[in-house]
């Protein structure tokens, strides 16, 4: 049996496509999310959906009955995630989890990012209780750079506080697939992997945009604080545009950056590139 948490995400469900393309029967997988209504088209192929909140140890305990493998997917509240998971540890150490595989960060316990810390925490959290585990520490997603693009090419320009620093950043699909292919297969306890695709720098990332878009942009890269405030002034709460602030410029010191090709052994290809990733963003607006 194979439990997935906050499998309602869009990492979650591709996770699930593909336990469900390479084979994997339905009613061995259980889809834990807080939100079960998007995984009714899983249910009615036979997957087993249950509710399951992170703060609420009690549906935790419930969605977490015969429970064998676990996939735990980060949350996506960065203030509160140690917290989160070890509710989810301790669950699974009550229902006698066989092993369970973590979605962290890439070069979490070196990065020095703020938002690597709480994933850090996590991973200490898990050695300590005593489950076989795996880390998929995961690169940053090509998509959220993509994100971006059409602003980029509404104004010409793209901002970030990256420098020329390397990153090996990853598709999200591309590493759905990796966390599929681990959790369905023969955990190595204690194995790490650093999950990234080909290096590139913001300023490939704004040539790719330009290329593909027919439009010049070009690459203003600020201080880490003047880049914050950009992102105040577009919207953003300070909290959380000082944490992808300081994101983007951990890329400029190599946190972002692996040499590992744990990604591309797993996946037994090439990595998918920034240029397919940015073309579907493209695509999409038009």
């Amino acid at each position: 049996m194979i439990t997935i948490t906050a499998a309602s995400s869009q990492f979650g469900r591709a996770v699930l496509d593909e336990l469900l393309a390479d084979g994997a029967a339905p009613e061995s997988i259980v889809a834990t999310a807080r939100e079960t209504t998007s995984l009714a088209s899983y249910a009615d192929r036979g997957v087993q959906v249950r509710f399951a909140d992170y703060e609420d140890t009690g549906s935790l305990d419930a969605a977490f009955r015969d429970l064998d493998r676990l996939l735990l997917i980060s949350s996506n509240s960065p203030a509160a995630q140690a917290a989160q998971h070890a509710n989810v540890v301790e669950a699974a150490k009550r229902a006698n989890a066989t092993e369970i595989v973590y979605t962290s960060y890439l070069n979490a316990d070196t990065s020095g990012i703020q938002m690597a810390q709480p994933h850090a925490e996590t991973e200490r959290i898990i050695r300590e209780s005593g489950l076989p585990f795996a880390f998929l520490r995961n690169g940053s997603y090509i998509e959220n750079s993509a994100g971006f693009v059409g602003f980029w090419v509404q104004y010409g320009e793209a901002v970030g506080a990256a420098g020329d620093g390397k990153i090996s950043g990853a598709a999200r699909q591309d590493l759905a697939i990796a966390a599929a292919r681990v959790i369905a297969g023969d955990v190595v306890n204690g194995e790490v992997y650093e999950l990234g695709g080909s290096d590139y720098t913001m300023q490939d990332l704004v040539t790719v945009a330009a290329e593909l878009s027919g439009k010049p942009i070009t690459y203003n890269n600020l201080p880490k604080d003047a880049y914050a405030g950009v992102l105040v002034s577009g919207g953003l709460p300070e909290g959380l545009a000082a944490a992808i602030a300081d994101n983007n410029a951990g890329a400029a010191r190599g946190a972002w950056k692996t040499t590992s090709t744990a990604l591309t052994d797993i996946l037994g290809r090439p990595t998918t590139t920034p240029r397919e990733v940015f073309a579907q963003a493209l695509a999409q607006l038009n």
